[in-house]
């Protein structure tokens, strides 16, 4: 059986190379410490959230350098998001197996957009 010490000195954040050829390189993501998860899933409760702002949340989220340091801010977001979707989209898919997100977190993300675009998202939010 593992002690405390050995599961707290586990290296268990792993990365993954991303082939981005549409960004001339590669982009390595990893998996969120549990910190992290917290807070890309506080800020997707916050209000209504698009499927390409949780896309490029979960790149600010997820996408390091080389010595493992985020890339993006949350500033990025609005940046990110008029990416190329192919591009995005190669990058997030391997952010998701990372992290354990599949399809049931993409289809609430679109479920959430598709209600906040026809002002049904929530009883106390008003429509647009």
């Amino acid at each position: 059986m593992l002690t405390r010490e050995q599961i707290l000195a586990a290296d268990d954040l792993k990365s993954e190379e991303v082939e981005v050829p549409e960004w001339g390189g590669s982009v390595k993501v990893s998996v969120m410490s549990g910190v992290d998860r917290d807070a890309f899933n506080e800020s997707m409760q916050a209000s209504d959230k698009s499927i390409g702002y949780f896309q490029s949340s979960l790149l600010v989220s997820t996408v390091i350098d080389d010595g493992g340091q985020r890339v993006f801010t949350m500033a990025d977001i609005d940046a990110l998001r008029l990416k190329s979707a192919a591009a995005v989209t190669r990058v997030v898919k391997v952010a998701e197996r990372l992290n354990g997100f599949g399809t049931d977190a993409v289809e609430a993300a679109e479920k959430n957009s598709e209600a906040a675009q026809s002002g049904s998202f929530g009883s106390d939010s008003p429509a647009n």
